[in-house]
């Protein structure tokens, strides 16, 4: 019997203006761990998405333990022992936690549901895997991270033997990436067949048996993950080397242009102080549920303070709705683009102007050269890559939907920018454009607020931290005095 699970032959795929995948062959065995790596936009998420019949290929074929398979929808793939953890989280707010573990696979009891059953089995699952979250609580009222965590654990308890991990610690904590880890070993041990994609290399090698690189839609190569280094990886992945991985340069700070004092939200965090100046990259970091995100939110008016004092350019400023923020010279990109981001179904033109409309949209009339200019230009600067202005951005890859967000908020003006997770599911390529643009900004007086998970990055690209712990500021560090130990020695304190 073959020790191949999965194979698939001379794959193709094209959509309106986009030819995404070009003859793509490779095969996953039984028991190992196969990664694929690319910049965004290479073809990855759109092959995986035909192996779990959420595509149809235009050409080429599946093959399970050497048979030739057809998979039209998921639950044909589900048929097959396949699973798939998406990277854009697909889940119903209003489901309970207990339902989202079956759905599509609800057990019955004569003609009904059988919810007892489902609530127990829910229970067990979360109490074996550690997780103190309520079966009956609404997925509406859980982090990102705990909604990703509970897709890889759905994956992982369907029973599946072929698992295909799209980004799957995009949005979780370094402790949930470890317990993975020793889930994907289990799983190995079962002889159980996984496609992991991400765009973190450390993790690649970390628990890849084989990588594959794909390029502009089609297989630049496969090697064993033992035979390849990191430089070759990113190296076929770009098409170039990167000269360094984080391109940010020293620059003179000037006059505090942003100031919070003493803000606060009951139960969710207390007491923070911090400021920006002109020219500054600043970070926000801590633990997941240390409340960085709702910090920022409730800058930017998505969530109502309860108290403190907010100043820009050395003026208070009344917030309370993105409006007013916006106004006000602050800008926030959002840590989950799909729910807070993007309009999947507005062209990517549509979504740059939506927050700036007051640029195109003048004397009673829409001007549609003077929009296309605009758009044109910051997708220039920013590398935005789109058939056309008039494509929906849905269409994109994760990396350039994230670079229309970034040309949206820019477009408004900002003084400010809050960035929650700027380059989370973004590739090596893509990252460094990013930075590029952050360290641009900064140059020309931005003051920067970043959220990130990624210590690296962190140090990476920030000229000072403040780190949270239980809602509250535990420390700042001056970028001298930056360690991954200290930060984290920080994230970890109790707080009184």
């Amino acid at each position: 019997m073959s020790d191949i699970r999965l194979r698939v032959e001379h794959i193709e795929k094209s959509f309106p203006g986009v030819h995404a995948l070009k003859d793509v062959s490779f095969s996953v065995e039984r028991g190992h761990v196969h990664a694929l790596c690319g910049e965004n936009g290479a073809g990855k998420s759109t092959l995986m998405k035909i192996v779990n019949g959420l595509y149809q290929p235009d050409a080429g074929t599946i093959y399970i333990d050497g048979r030739p398979v057809q998979i039209k929808t998921p639950l044909d793939a589900q048929a097959h022992g396949i699973a798939m953890i998406a990277q854009e989280l697909n889940y119903v707010p209003h489901m309970s936690v207990a339902e989202n573990f079956f759905i599509g696979r609800l057990p019955t009891k004569g003609p009904r549901v059988d919810w007892h059953m489902v609530k127990t089995e829910a229970r067990r699952i979360l109490t074996e895997e550690g997780l103190s979250i309520d079966p009956d609580q609404k997925l509406r009222t859980l982090t990102v991270s705990e909604i990703q965590m509970l897709e890889i654990l759905r994956a992982v308890h369907t029973g599946a033997d072929i698992i295909i991990m799209d980004e799957p610690t995009s949005a979780i904590a370094e402790r949930e990436v470890e317990a993975l880890f020793a889930k994907i070993g289990v799983l190995k041990d079962r002889g159980v067949s996984i496609v992991y994609i991400s765009h973190k290399m450390d993790e690649v090698f970390q628990v890849a048996d084989e990588i594959t690189v794909l390029r502009d839609g089609a297989v630049v190569s496969t090697d064993p993950a033992s035979a390849i280094t990191f430089d070759d990886v990113v190296s076929r992945m770009v098409g170039r080397k990167l000269d360094q991985q984080f391109p940010k340069w020293s620059l003179p700070m000037g006059e505090v242009v942003f100031k919070a004092t003493g803000l606060g939200l009951a139960r969710t965090f207390d007491g923070i102080s911090l400021e920006v100046r002109a020219g500054e990259i600043v970070g926000l970091v801590g633990l997941v549920g240390a409340g960085r995100t709702e910090v920022v939110r409730s800058i930017f008016g998505l969530d109502p303070l309860d108290c403190g004092r907010i100043e820009v350019n050395g003026q208070p400023v009344h917030l309370g709705t993105p409006e007013r923020a916006i106004k006000a010279g602050i800008a926030m990109l959002s840590e989950d683009r799909r729910l807070y981001g993007i309009v999947p179904k507005l062209s990517v033109k549509k979504n740059a102007t939506l927050a700036a409309l007051s640029r195109v949209v003048f004397g009673g009339m829409s001007h549609s050269r003077v929009e296309n200019q605009l758009v044109e230009d910051y997708f220039t600067r920013m590398n935005v890559r789109t058939p056309s202005l008039e494509t929906w951005i849905q269409a994109l890859s994760g990396g350039n939907q994230q670079k229309v967000l970034f040309a949206k908020w820019l477009l408004t003006e900002p003084t400010v920018l809050l960035l929650d997770e700027p380059t989370r599911g973004i590739d090596v390529g893509a990252k460094y454009e990013i930075y590029k643009l952050m360290t641009e900004l900064a140059g020309q007086g931005k003051g920067i607020i970043m959220i990130s998970s990624e210590l690296p990055e962190v140090m990476g690209m920030c000229d000072r931290v403040y780190v949270m712990s239980q809602g509250r500021l535990a420390g700042e560090l001056a970028r001298q005095d930056f360690s991954q130990e200290t930060i984290l020695k920080y994230a970890m304190s109790e707080l009184g």
